[in-house]
Order: structure tokens, then C-alpha cells, then sequence
């Protein structure tokens, strides 16, 4: 039988497609692309806001529309917060965020016996780590390593602790493990992902902290580097900062959610930081990685936002200088306590206020992009971008420079202007590989 996948949604939700991917193939089925004839196709899709699940039904509709005689599939958030609007698009089964091997058994049950199965468990309930074999297959040159699933911060804006559950954690040995079998399979560069990565250990016993699942990953593989998801700023202290930057391997690129730089914004979203705490862990960051890249998420026109917060927010985000941003014009969430809170923008507020803050996010990473200009960068080259080879400096600038099969190698690049969605480099003479970071 040959299988395709569409994902939708953030790395876990790409890292447990993969795992997905893994599972058919074991068995002996192939894969397809999802644009091509197929015996089954499985969507994985994402619910972390309202814009996410129409994107959501728009592919499950296409995707029924174009296969009729298939047997379709639907996983992840969208169908465990609300299976029963997947059921109304005529889907063969339904699963939910977890249990990646027996959806596919319920798939291929279908595939054989033409039933239609649902299953979906209350997320809330469930207490174990599932584990998943790790990195694709195709030829890629990244891996994604999920140590993580579950979330318990339960910010007003947020569905995705009904839809994912509480905290569990893979154990550290296993991590490790399966980091060394990655550099087995020749992979470059692993990215330590999961819900809420800063969370780390709370359900393990004696409630390791995730700097030493950091150090562990680091140094069960020294000769790979070492990228780190999203993370909570209460996470980044002195002793984290301090015992993260004597390892060698760690990328000096630190994704810090904000959301907003407005005191009594962040109270209403129900955040367990203020600006002040953000900015200390900014300040840390940057003395113990002196020239690191510092990104976060900020969601604008937040019901109730004033012009005066949101100006709150701009001045906020310039004083930490952020080498990149996704900013997100604020977006319902039926089930979430802002859904049903005063003051909800109009589509023109927040397409405003989406474009200001792109303008001044556009700015800073200019800047950022500028200062490495005449410096020497380490960089994983990984396709080939409108005639050049283009790819990832430890700190994530990309980088595009001239070269032949430069797919996986890492390469010194001195930095010579700003180009693209990046810089331009040109290659550095040397013989064989450089450094990791």
C-alpha cells in the first residue's frame, strides 16, 4: 500500500508525522507524495488557534475531494480537541494526539476491512511518555528530537493543554540513545523539541531540571550540534546559562516565547513571567553568549490590547533587540477563557497592529544580520536556493553562498552582506570539515 502524509503545525507535530512515516514503512509499505494517487492518506494537524483549524478543514476536504475511493486519515490536535467536526467531513478514521502506532493499525485495518474507526482518548488523562523512533526518511540534514509532550501552563489564549494533556518526559537515557543513533545515521544538527520543553523532568523522579537533559543530549553527541526549541524565560537562570555555554556543541540560538511586552497583557494571557523577568533572562543570555541569537513569538491585538499596550509592547521588543520574530495577530480559540473576554479587535486593528510590529521585528533582524558582516560563521549548508547553496549558521541566520555539493557539510563562511532571507557569504579555503559551532 502506498501511504502520503500532510502536516500541519509545529515540530512536535512534524517529529511524530515522521514517526508515522517510520511505522508504514516497517511494515512494508511505501510512501507517496500527498499531491499524487494513493491507497492512504493521514493528516496531521494542528489546533492552536481558530486560523489553524480552517486551514485544517480546507485540506481534509481537498484531500476527500481528490481521493474518494481512499482511505483517508485524521491525527493530531484538531481531531482530539474536535473529532466530531472531522467525523462531518466523511473521514474513514479519526485519531487523536497520541498513539501514533495504533493509528496506523486502525489504518491499515481500514485499508483492508473498509470499516471506519475513531479513537480518541481524554488527553488529560494520560500520564506516559510515548515513545517514537526518531528522524525521517528522506536525505535531511536536521533532526528533530521530541523530549517532551504535554503542557500545564494553561494560558488563557491557549487549547492546547486539553488537546495535549499533562507533562511527560522521556527519560534522559533514552534521549541520548536515540541523539547517538541519529549521528549514527549521519544527521548534522539535532533540535531538542516538545510542547513545552522548559518543563522538562517535573514528572521524573527527583524532578531533574532540563539543563541536565541539555548536558546529557550535548555530550551523548559531541560531534553534532545541539538546537534548543522553544523555551519558557523562567527556565533561563544564571546556573542554566552558566553550565549551558561550556557546552561546545550547543547552537547560541535561544527561542524565548514572549507574547507580549505589556505587563497587564501578559496577567490577562495568564503568563508566569512580566517584562522584567523577560529581560533579565534576554540580559543573561547575552553575557554568557556573547553575539547569540535571542527569537520570540509576540501575539498583537490580544482582546482588550489598548494602543497604549501594544506601544508598550514595540518599545519592549526594541529594547531586547531580537535577531527574529513571528509575530501573530490574535486569533479566537472557541474553549479558551480569551475567547469569551471583552474588548475582541477588529480584522483592521489587528492588521495594523500586525503590520507595525512586523515593520519594527523587520528591522531588528536586519540589524542583527548586519553585525555578522565581516565575521566567520560555521554553517550547515542544506539546498540549493535560486542558483546558490543556502543554509543555517549556528545562531540560524541563513546563509547562501557558491559552492558544489555542499548538501549536508558544514563550511566557514566569511559574512559579506546582507542577501535574501539572510546573508551572503563566500567560502573560507580549507581542507576538509570545520568545527560544529
Amino acid at each position: 500500500m502506498k501511504f502520503a502524509f500532510y502536516t500541519l503545525g509545529c515540530k512536535t507535530n512534524q517529529y511524530e508525522t515522521q514517526a508515522m512515516e517510520h511505522f508504514v514503512t516497517e511494515l512494508g509499505h511505501t510512501l507517496g507524495r500527498f499531491d499524487e494517487p494513493c491507497d492512504a492518506y493521514i493528516i496531521n494537524t494542528c489546533s492552536v488557534t481558530a486560523v489553524a483549524d480552517k486551514k485544517n478543514r480546507a485540506v481534509i476536504r481537498r484531500c476527500r475531494r481528490e481521493n474518494p475511493q481512499a482511505v483517508i486519515g485524521v491525527c493530531g490536535c484538531y481531531s482530539q480537541h474536535a473529532p466530531e467536526a472531522v467525523r462531518e467531513l466523511g473521514i474513514d478514521v479519526i485519531g487523536g494526539s497520541g498513539g501514533r502506532r495504533a493509528f496506523i493499525q486502525e489504518m491499515l485495518d481500514a485499508l483492508e476491512h473498509h470499516t471506519h474507526c475513531e479513537q480518541v482518548d481524554n488527553a488529560l488523562r494520560r500520564r506516559e511518555f510515548e515513545i517514537l523512533p526518531a528522524g525521517g526518511l528522506e536525505e535531511r540534514t536536521r533532526a528533530m528530537l521530541k523530549v517532551q509532550d504535554g503542557c500545564v501552563n494553561f494560558c488563557t489564549y491557549c487549547i492546547i493543554p486539553y488537546t495535549r494533556g499533562p507533562v511527560r518526559s522521556a527519560p534522559l537515557e533514552l534521549a541520548a540513545e536515540q541523539a547517538r543513533e541519529l549521528a549514527r545515521r549521519d544527521y548534522r544538527e539535532i533540535v531538542i523539541t516538545g510542547i513545552e520543553i522548559a518543563s522538562w523532568g517535573v514528572d521524573l523522579p527527583g524532578k531533574p531540571a532540563v539543563t541536565e537533559l541539555i548536558e546529557g543530549v550535548c555530550r551523548a553527541v559531541p560531534d553534532l550540534r545541539v538546537r534548543l526549541g522553544s523555551l519558557e524565560p523562567r527556565v533561563v537562570t544564571e546556573d542554566f546559562c552558566r553550565r549551558l555555554s561550556a557546552l561546545p556543541n550547543l547552537c547560541p540560538h535561544f527561542h524565548l516565547s514572549l507574547q507580549s511586552g505589556s505587563d497587564t497583557v501578559l496577567a490577562r494571557m495568564k503568563r508566569k513571567y512580566d517584562t522584567a523577568r523577560y529581560y533579565e533572562s534576554v540580559e543573561l543570555l547575552n553575557r554568557f553568549f556573547p553575539g547569540c541569537a535571542v527569537t520570540t513569538d509576540m501575539i498583537v491585538a490580544f482582546p482588550g490590547e489598548t494602543e497604549e499596550e501594544f506601544e508598550e509592547s514595540l518599545t519592549f521588543i526594541r529594547k531586547c533587540g531580537f535577531a527574529a520574530m513571528h509575530i501573530f495577530p490574535y486569533s479566537r480559540r472557541p474553549g479558551t477563557p480569551a475567547d469569551k473576554m471583552p474588548g475582541q479587535h477588529s480584522n483592521a486593528v489587528k492588521e495594523d497592529r500586525s503590520r507595525r510590529a512586523i515593520a519594527v521585528a523587520r528591522e531588528m533582524e536586519q540589524e542583527f544580520c548586519r553585525r555578522l558582516i565581516g565575521t566567520r560563521q560555521q554553517v550547515l549548508f542544506e539546498e540549493v536556493s535560486e542558483g546558490l547553496y543556502a543554509g543555517h549558521a549556528p545562531n540560524y541566520v541563513k546563509v547562501y553562498a557558491a559552492g558544489e555539493n555542499l548538501h549536508n557539510l558544514i563550511r566557514t563562511v566569511e559574512i559579506t552582506g546582507l542577501y535574501g532571507e539572510g546573508v551572503r557569504g563566500e567560502i573560507c579555503p580549507c581542507n576538509g570539515e570545520n568545527s560544529v559551532v
